[in-house]
């Protein structure tokens, strides 16, 4: 039986991500090098991106479209993490009262 697929699985190459994201492959590079996305790497380190890495790149295009520059892109990246992981903080934290 097929293992199921996690959306965190890299499975597309820098070049159907750039197709399927709508961004050149020197902004994939570029998003990478600056660290506000992190693909994974197959043994001979081609890059694979996941449907998370996806997901961010679109996120990381409606920023660009906003006018933010990659380090406003960064920053607001890293508090929507944050905030991602305190509310999942907070929900494990909280009694399950059926609400």
């Amino acid at each position: 039986m097929a293992r199921r697929r996690d959306s965190s699985d890299g499975v597309y190459a820098i070049s159907v991500a750039a197709e399927l994201s709508g961004l050149g492959l020197s902004s994939l590079r570029l998003y990478e090098r600056k660290g506000l996305l992190a693909p994974s790497r197959t043994g001979g380190g081609t890059r694979r991106y996941s449907e998370d890495d996806m997901d961010r790149l679109g996120r990381i295009s409606e920023l660009v479209e906003a006018g933010l520059n990659v380090e406003g892109i960064r920053l607001v990246l890293a508090l929507e993490d944050e905030n991602a992981s305190l509310r999942a903080q907070l929900a494990e934290a909280r009694p399950a009262t059926g609400r």
